[in-house]
């Protein structure tokens, strides 16, 4: 029972030290009641998920001339319990452990180094002990192999450490061999141990002045086209159809992401020392710029659908899917996503841009989605091209319904360029002007949406007339 607590530590706690110390005592006792006596050797072995133990014990008859090697999965140890069973009447007993979640309590930045280093957790905290037995004078250093948890930075130095009531030390513990995936390290006493490694801290970069202007000025005037365009679709009274609706939620979804966005990266030094706020912020922006994405991919199945009926043109426009049904799946496929990837790795929200964390993959969580969309809406526009194609061909009508039809292909150009391309080109960001590129595209698809939905069309046109007509005398 005490183990399956160990499991739910809550990392968030003041009193992390407390709560430590308080796991590894009562782990030592209770690994202790697995020692019994035994006349040659015995051994006894668990695994949870937040902790593994080998308890082994020999006696006066025990057969061995060297004790075997004691592992988990990410850790061994090799220590002389012959000799110490030499010095308690033959017979004695270690128990090793490995900590899965201590790393969460026990924090590298516990070991004390100059202010220029960052400290890195390189293994997981490990402990050995002696149980039952009254002479724990070590007769040789004990040896152990610590499989690194994370990718060894080049410069890095790492360090064997244990834990010394409130920190992590290095006396009496060295490091043996290093390689790529395990650091061995000997001690000369028993305690908790880890593995920990120091790097020197990062230069804060300075923003790119050019970048930031671009970006800056990008974002505000996508934001006053977006919400023009949104106006215009608000006030402007033809009869609402399911492809306004999509529009719409579009202009909503582009206004709340990119005018968040613009707010926390003005008050990014503001937000950053707060970090649950920085975590809820990214993980709004991960909706909305998902949401963003779906009602894109929306659009171009609706854009699809009225290219697939092209040839059947009337006066009336239908709505082909319910609005209110269109509403539920363009924002609940963003929430589902989004509230899956917080139970699967909560901690994935938050970067130094309050945005989604690279580490563990995660920011595929975003990405994996985006691609998906992207690639078939690039199926359904070669559909739409290769449809219209094959209908301006055959239209034989008059030459204004021939005139509305090329004015169709100009917007699903258009569309394609709103839907897809800017976020394309984010992946081919290697130098400064396609950099530039991407961040004026993508932060105008309100204004794309602005251009040829309100200005290039007729009714909205005709609705400005109108109110002109009204205000005039």
């Amino acid at each position: 029972m005490v183990f399956i607590t160990s499991e739910k530590i809550n990392s968030s706690s003041s009193d992390l030290k407390k709560q430590a110390s308080d796991v590894l005592k009562v782990g030592e006792k209770l690994v202790s009641m697995l020692v019994k006596p035994t006349n040659t050797y015995d051994n006894v072995s668990f695994t949870r998920a937040a902790v593994e133990a080998q308890v082994f014990m020999v006696g006066p008859q025990a057969p061995l001339n060297k004790i075997p090697q004691l592992d988990t999965t990410n850790a061994s140890i090799d220590i002389d319990l012959i000799g110490i069973a030499k010095n308690n009447n033959d017979t004695a007993a270690v128990a090793f452990m490995s900590y899965n979640t201590m790393e969460d309590l026990l924090k590298p930045d516990f070991f004390i180094t100059s202010d220029d280093t960052v400290n890195t957790m390189m293994s997981t905290v490990i402990s050995a002990t002696l149980p039952k037995t009254p002479n724990t004078t070590l007769t040789k250093p004990v040896n152990f192999t610590l499989r690194h948890i994370r990718e060894f930075e080049s410069g890095g130095n790492l360090s064997c450490v244990y834990w010394n009531i409130s920190e992590w030390i290095v006396d009496g513990c060295s490091v043996v061999k290093i390689n790529s995936s395990f650091t061995v390290c000997s001690c000369l006493h028993l305690s908790t141990f880890a593995l920990i490694m120091q790097t020197s801290k990062s230069p804060p970069e300075d923003g790119d002045p050019l970048m930031e202007l671009v970006n800056l000025v990008s974002v505000i005037v996508g934001l006053v086209f977006t919400s023009l365009a949104l106006l215009t679709f608000a006030f402007c009274r033809w009869k609402p159809g399911v492809n306004n609706v999509a529009r719409i939620n579009i202009c909503i979804s582009l206004l709340s992401a990119h005018l968040l966005f613009l707010l926390t990266q003005q008050f990014i030094n503001l937000i950053k020392p707060h970090k649950e706020l920085c975590a809820v912020i990214s993980g709004a922006l991960h909706f909305f710029f998902l949401s963003c994405f779906v009602w894109m991919f929306i659009e171009a199945v609706l854009l699809f659908i009225c290219v697939k009926n092209l040839s059947k043109l009337s006066s009336k426009q239908r709505a082909v899917l319910n609005s209110g049904f269109l509403i539920v799946i363009g924002y609940v496929i963003a929430f589902v996503i989004v509230g899956v990837s917080v139970g699967l790795v909560p901690e994935g929200y938050g970067s130094e841009q309050c945005w989604i964390k690279q580490k563990k993959g995660f920011i595929w969580s975003f990405l994996g989605p985006v691609c998906f969309i992207l690639a078939i809406n690039t199926i359904l526009f070669i559909s739409i091209i290769i449809s219209l194609n094959s209908t301006l061909k055959k239209l034989k009508a008059e030459y204004s319904r021939k005139k509305q039809t090329k004015i169709m292909v100009f917007k699903t150009l258009a569309q394609f360029v709103i839907l897809g391309c800017p976020w394309i080109l984010g992946f081919f960001t290697d130098n400064q002007m396609m950099k530039i590129l991407f961040l004026i595209l993508n932060s105008q698809q309100g204004t794309f949406i602005f251009l040829v939905y309100c200005v290039l069309s007729d009714e909205v046109r005709q609705q400005y007339m109108k109110w002109m007509r009204a205000l005039l005398p």
